[in-house]
């Protein structure tokens, strides 16, 4: 074993109290990126061409991931119907399409090397069925995009096509990943930009370059995060690392950076740096974000309405708080032209925001969840968690996964959040609570009810708590959470008719 795995077993102790400490509530970054480096922020207010056009009274309803394992719209059950009603009834539906989708008999291609906590794979004919669910517009770019490789992606995309739903965030090229997608609606058309920070390494896309080919995939915002830790931990950590290197082979110590800088640590891959407290910072990658900005800024200069939408784990599912990139993002997005911006991917709800009369969702949670349900399973995910494929079914080994990450009732609760729009701005978001039946059986598992009343009051009171940090007032009417930002129309602003 070599010097630096050894150190590395040394240190894991102390990484461990780190982690548990980075679980802690979040709080605002003491180190701000530098304002001089941050693309410029467009303001629709000097923009004719960025401004909302859509007509008054138009409703969008938006839900986080769909997990979808085969069609399930037929299902009469009235609760389930109550709540799909709510997307069907809605000008717009909108979801995150977590997963692939083919017929395996007829699939030239694979499962991919490595992929976003499981590769999940649909039924061919679900693309199909979220027409009948009430959902038109698709987000695509997400750590389970290339599950099944760049053929899994593409055949995904085709059936999207085939069934006329609108997806945008994966594509033969970064540009193709990029580029808005629209839905024409009686009320207007509506734009779509998606970008994932959370995905797997060989699933980010490329334009090309001279000779060297355009590579597929997703449209990605890379993430480089710092823990911030207390100055006697830091000394500690940067004193290990010290012990460690100096034990190293000089070969292997050239091969690494000559200095740091003071205050800041790479320890082996990891981003340390000292303050005052525990804490997280995340910097986003600045050609990935002005890329996806002016993505932004072409779908509303050709649309009515533009949905911005990522899918961000960060800084893990077990934080029910966004990372600090995340308002900045959402925040810049709404600047140059995004009506509404809506994250998903931590498969739990996290905060409302309302900036600049325009809805902030920082992460909507599952609205199907079927995680028990995907087959066929590769051996390698049976090698993962160590399970005989001869004596366990697929069904039982995604169970396996279900039990270490997903147990308990946050998983399996969130909202059908149904926007409206006067002025070009939101004059009143209902938050309608569903149950994905967390105790139900697999086979009847991850899929939506309309809550009763105690369990909606319950989602309910966790969504008023999540959102204050933003000062985002929930009432709670009935089974209903509703947000009634000011309605009044901006300063020379006239009613839309959705007509020029």
């Amino acid at each position: 074993m070599r010097l630096r795995e050894i150190g590395l077993i040394t240190v894991f102790a102390l990484l461990a109290s780190l982690a548990a400490a980075a679980q802690a509530p979040a709080r605002p970054s003491a180190h701000p990126a530098p304002a001089g480096k941050h693309p410029a922020a467009i303001s629709p207010g000097n923009n004719q061409s960025l401004a909302c056009s859509i007509a008054d009274g138009f409703t969008l309803a938006a839900v986080g991931d769909l997990i979808l394992e085969k069609p399930e719209s037929q299902l009469a059950w009235p609760r389930f119907q109550a709540a799909i009603n709510l997307l069907r009834h809605a000008d717009a539906g909108f979801g995150n399409f977590e997963g692939s989708a083919f017929r395996m008999s007829r699939f030239h291609g694979y499962p991919a090397a490595e992929n976003g906590g499981a590769w999940l794979i649909d039924s061919p004919s679900v693309p199909g069925d979220l027409k009948n669910l009430g959902i038109e517009l698709v987000s695509r770019a997400n750590n389970h995009a290339a599950d099944w490789g760049f053929a899994g992606m593409r055949a995904t995309d085709r059936l999207l096509d085939r069934a006329g739903v609108v997806h945008a965030g994966t594509g033969p090229s970064l540009g193709a990943a990029l580029a808005p997608h629209y839905l024409s609606t009686p009320e207007g058309r509506v734009g779509l930009v998606s970008i994932a920070s959370s995905f797997t390494p060989l699933s980010r896309a490329m334009n090309a370059l001279g000779a060297a080919p355009a590579r597929p995939g997703l449209a990605a915002l890379r993430i480089t995060t710092w823990m911030t830790l207390p100055g006697p931990l830091f000394d500690q950590l940067a004193h290990v690392h010290a012990d460690i290197v100096a034990k190293l082979p000089a070969a292997e110590r050239a091969e690494m950076p000559k200095k740091q800088k003071p205050g800041r640590l790479n320890f082996f891959g990891r981003n340390f740096r000292r303050g005052s407290r525990f804490g997280q910072h995340s910097k986003m990658n600045l050609a990935d974000l002005k890329d996806f900005l002016m993505a932004v800024r072409q779908a509303k200069e050709d649309a009515d309405f533009v949905i911005a939408t990522i899918h961000a784990h960060d800084p893990g599912n077990w934080s029910d708080r966004p990372p600090d990139f995340l308002p900045r993002l959402a925040h810049d997005a709404i600047n140059a032209g995004a009506d509404e911006f809506i994250g998903h991917g931590p498969h739990q709800l996290r905060g409302i925001e309302i900036y600049r009369g325009k809805p902030i969702f920082y992460s909507l949670g599952n609205f199907f969840f079927q995680s028990s349900l995907p087959a066929p399973v590769g051996v390698d995910e049976y090698a993962i968690w160590k399970l005989n494929p001869s004596t366990t079914t697929d069904e039982e080994q995604n169970a396996a996964l279900d039990k270490k990450w997903f147990t308990g009732r946050r998983w399996y609760e969130s909202v059908v959040a149904v926007s409206r729009f006067e002025h070009g701005r939101v004059a009143e978001i209902r938050l309608y609570p569903v149950t994905l039946g967390a105790m139900r059986r697999a086979a009847d598992r991850g899929i939506p009810h309309l809550a009763h009343h105690a369990e909606a009051i319950r989602i309910l009171q966790r969504l008023q708590r999540l959102s204050a940090q933003f000062h985002t007032v929930i009432a709670i009417e009935g089974n209903v959470g509703v947000i009634r930002p000011s309605t009044a129309a901006p300063a020379g602003a006239t009613a839309n008719s959705g007509s020029p």
